[in-house]
């Protein structure tokens, strides 16, 4: 069976990889450990190499309980893999939410602008006077003694435990609905209730993305399971495609994000932060 029948053209780039990882670790008998992952990179490793493969296992860390992007580590089926195993560390450091207000966008370009690469970050917290990142362990010294200023506000950077990362539960909102197509535009019409128009226009724009890609075609068709983010409105996702009416239009369930909670943070802060940060694309 060809594989790749399961994937999109975009997508088999990274198959390749993965496969080159699940041979490598196969002959060697030692485990790899991957970069940061998004959702969906997790997803297709886990198709690929599999909890029914025998001889190999797949196991995912990000830092917290709820982080979104997370390493991997490919072992052998007999290796032990413990949380120190994925070499992530917290680095934080705290700023006057009186003056200055930082989102996850104004830290993500400060640290790129040092010139690491994207797949060497984890999550990013920004909020209630506080910025927090997950990041590779070997890069961590070098983050904390370059990236010593965000959106003109100086910043200290230090490590520090795991204990102390605001941890961040996304909330979904689910619904059914009835569409024509899986076209982009026919679903960001349906779940952010604009026209179709609109939708082709945010398309065209390139501020939509689709499992952290940005796509610029209208007529892309969906899949169950696609995540969605339209910039300044939010994430969403195509929880299921759930067959057809007598009408032969589809009958679809969709998520929205209402907002991603942090655990460690007082709710009368977070009502305010709320409005100012917390939606991210």
């Amino acid at each position: 069976m060809d594989i790749y029948q399961h994937f999109r053209p975009e997508e088999h780039g990274f198959i390749d990889q993965v496969l080159s990882w699940k041979e490598q670790v196969e002959q060697s008998f030692r485990s790899k450990l991957t970069d940061f992952l998004d959702p969906r990179e997790q997803q297709i490793i886990e198709m690929i190499v599999g909890t029914s493969n025998e001889d190999l296992k797949v196991q995912f860390f990000g830092g917290g309980n709820y982080s979104e992007r997370k390493r991997a580590i490919i072992a052998p089926y007999y290796e032990e893999i413990l949380p120190n195993s994925f070499n992530i560390n917290l680095v934080q450091a705290t700023y006057h939410m009186k003056f200055v207000s930082i989102t996850h966008r104004d830290v993500l370009g400060s640290f790129l602008s040092l010139g690491i690469a994207r797949k060497k970050l984890g999550d990013i917290f920004a909020g209630n006077g506080k910025v927090q990142i997950l990041l590779d362990q070997d890069i961590a010294s070098y983050v904390t003694m370059n990236l010593t200023g965000i959106k003109r506000t100086t910043i200290q950077l230090e490590e520090g435990p795991f204990s102390d990362l605001v941890e961040q539960e996304s909330i979904w909102s689910e619904s059914d609905k009835i569409v024509s197509s899986l076209r982009l535009d026919t679903i960001l019409k349906e779940i952010y209730s604009i026209s179709r128009n609109e939708a082709q226009s945010l398309i065209q724009k390139g501020l939509v993305k689709v499992n952290y890609r940005v796509v610029e075609d209208s007529k892309f068709i969906l899949r169950e399971g696609d995540l969605i983010s339209l910039r300044g409105k939010g994430r969403s996702k195509l929880v299921n495609i759930n067959g057809q009416t007598k009408k032969e239009k589809i009958k679809i369930t969709t998520a929205l994000l209402q907002f991603e909670f942090p655990q460690n943070v007082k709710k009368s802060t977070f009502d305010y932060e709320l409005r100012q940060k917390y939606r991210r694309v």
